[in-house]
This record gives structure tokens, sequence and C-alpha cells, in this order.
């Protein structure tokens, strides 16, 4: 009996497989969600592109572009494989030309154009979609084909309406990145066949989406480590540990309310962080403004980030850097002591492989053993570690 792992298509892009787990899964539905413009069809045309290279039957469905469009779409990028290409919106059109092609990749962009005559209504209500969808999931499972489905971002935050496919498909992958920025992060927020939360980083270029074997170097690359404000951490995207920057600046409010902006960081987090650097570090932002800001476009969601956070925080009042070869990883808690976090030996082995020399983390979560060349500080609360920082 042959492996899962075995049995998959290689996209014949590594970011992509790392972030399904291995590859494309035959038979299973797939869904990659993003806001219009942030790439989800240049990677999909890229994908089918690969895998007929490869000798993979693929079958390209588009309810948006023309024949034509496609077709330009593929020159720029490079793709000279034959794919097949149907340009139709029309449910039961597409699922006839599937059975008559029998491809064992198809790829629908997007589910918002998609519509079946059994029922009334205008592609992309919340009905249409998801008979759509679970009919385009029957065939995936009843014909062994891989089905890839693109679902455009509404305005209310769902992909292609209020969660109304993520309980569907097998897999989500999600596309994040700012329109100007020229790196995407795609993520995998559900996946039946391997770990989710997952990231594969891609750069934007004439050619296509390329993948970047080294996000925490992309990250810190444009990084001005003289200022004070920065700080470093090291967060878990998965299975992989990835090296941000965090940004902080506290200025004198002019007038009114002192602002509190957060950028990549929850709100509610960096008011309670602000609360506690007050009360236990004697640090008081109530006449400044706080602005916070995630370098990237990543969202900083495990609590691994907050020592980073206040360290920012504090650097940006005293207004002295905190060093350029300094990393700050471990979690803050309402009485000021410094947590530790998980996976620390991976953390600190990401950050010694970029040239790092210090780490601070909490006194009881030191490793037993620190990596070649990285200095491993402990230290109980944010006091204590303001104290050695600041002194």
């Amino acid at each position: 009996m042959q492996s899962a792992k075995t049995s998959r298509y290689s996209s014949g892009i590594e970011e992509l497989d790392f972030v399904l787990g291995g590859g494309v899964v035959p038979g299973s539905m797939i869904l990659v969600g993003g806001e219009p413009g942030i790439g989800k069809s240049t990677l999909l045309l890229q994908v089918a592109g690969s895998l007929s290279a490869r000798g993979v039957e693929v079958l390209y469905v588009s309810g948006e572009e023309s024949a034509l469009q496609v077709k330009l779409r593929a020159e720029r990028l490079g793709q000279g494989e034959e794919v097949t290409l149907l340009c139709a919106t029309s449910l039961e059109e597409m699922l006839g030309v599937a059975e008559q092609t029998r491809p064992r990749v198809m790829i629908v962009d997007s589910i918002q154009t998609v519509a079946t005559d059994d029922l009334e209504g205008a592609p992309g209500n919340v009905g249409q979609v998801r008979e759509c969808a679970a009919r385009l999931m029957r065939f995936a499972k009843s014909s062994g084909a891989a089905v890839v489905v693109v679902g455009h971002v509404t305005k209310g935050g769902g992909i292609a309406g209020p969660k109304t496919l993520e309980h569907i498909v097998d897999t989500v992958l999600y596309f994040e990145g700012e329109g100007s920025m020229d790196h995407r992060v795609l993520r995998a927020t559900k996946n039946r066949f391997g770990s989710v939360d997952e990231i594969g980083v891609f750069r934007m270029s004439e050619s296509g989406l390329q993948g970047v074997a080294n996000p925490s170097a992309l990250f810190l690359a444009d990084r001005e480590a003289s200022a004070s404000g920065s700080a470093i951490t090291s967060l878990m995207e998965g299975t992989r540990p990835v090296l941000v920057e965090v940004q902080a600046l506290a200025a004198k409010a002019g007038f009114g309310t002192p602002q509190r902006v957060a950028t990549g960081f929850d709100g509610r987090r960096l008011a309670l962080l602000l609360a506690v650097l007050d009360k236990r570090a004697g640090l008081s932002y109530a006449s400044l403004d706080v602005f916070l800001n995630v370098v990237g476009g990543l969202r900083m969601v495990e609590p691994a980030g907050d020592l980073a956070v206040a360290a920012a925080l504090a650097s940006s009042v005293y207004d002295r850097s905190l060093g350029a070869d300094t990393v700050f990883i471990g979690e803050v808690g309402l009485g000021g002591e410094i947590r530790p976090v998980s996976q620390i030996d991976r953390r600190l082995a990401e950050a010694a492989q970029l040239g790092f020399r210090t780490a601070w983390v909490s006194t009881r979560g030191q490793p037993r053993r620190a990596p070649d060349g990285l200095r491993v500080a402990g230290a109980e609360t944010l006091g204590a570690l303001f104290g050695q920082l600041f002194r």
C-alpha cells in the first residue's frame, strides 16, 4: 500500500507543496482565497502549466477572463505547456466537459462566477456558491480528480460569502499581503491532508510568483538596525520558525485622546501590553500616541511576540536602540512576568542561523543548550529586562 505522500501530485512550486503538506491530493477540493488582484489566478495558471509539463492532465475553467486574456497572461508568465482551457460560467457545461476530458486536476476561477440552472439567482449569491461547490466536491470524490477553486474575499471578510465554502472543501489556502509589497504570504487555515497554519512566502516578479526559500531573510532585509523602537522576534508559522521585525513609535499626542494604531497585531492585545508596561514597568503612555507595525504584512497571532512588542515600545520611549543582533522571544503576563513559549529550540536555531548573537527569553524557558554563537539571556519580569537593557 502506497503512502498518501507518494500519491500526491507535485505542483512544481516548492512553497505551495510545503503549505499543502506535500502536494495536491487526488480527489480533494482546494479553496484558494484572497482579495482580488493579489495573485490567485497567476499562481494557479503557473500550477496548471507546471502540472501539464509533468504529464498531469489539467482542465482550466475561467469564468472571469476570455480565452485571449488567459493566453496573454500565460505568455507573460512563460507558460508554454498545453492546458485544456474552458471559458464558461455554467456548472453543467464545465462538468460535462470534465466528464469527456477526464482531467486529473480541474481549476475553477472563480467560484463566484459559476451558476447552476437548477437554482434561481445570480452567480455569486450564497445559494449558488454553496450548491456549485457541493457538486464540484461530489465530482472530485467520484472521479478522483483534484478540484481547485478560487474564492474572492468579500467586503465582510469571508471567502465567497460569510464562511460559505470553508466547511465544504478539504483545504483552505488564504493569500495575505499588501498590494504595495512585492511579496505574498500563502497560509493554510484548513487542511485535511496536512498541518494547518503553514505558510509559503512568494515574491511577485515579471514571470509570476516565485517561492522564497528563506522568509526570515526577506522580512529583515530592509531593517534599520540602529533605529529605536525596533525589535526582532521569532514566530512559529506552523512548523516553520520565521523571524520578523516589530516597529513601535510612541510620540507626544497632539490633541485629544491619544491614538492607538496597530498593523498586523491585535489592538486589544496592544492595549493590554500598554497597561502592563504602565503598572509593572513604570512606563506611562497616557499622553502618548502609540503606533505599532509588524513589518512585511504578517499578522502576529501567537503570544511569543509579546516580549518583542514590549521591548520595542520601551525602546521608543527611551529612544535607545535594542541592538542589531538581539532577538526577543516570550509571552508577557498581566503581572509583568515573562513566560516561556513552546519550541524555543527551533526559534533560537533560526535566530542563530541568521547571525543573531543575543536572545532574551524567560528565565524558566531557557534551553538546555544554546545554539553555537548565540548567547541566551533570561529575565523573570519586564522590569528586570528593562533594567539590563536601558541601565
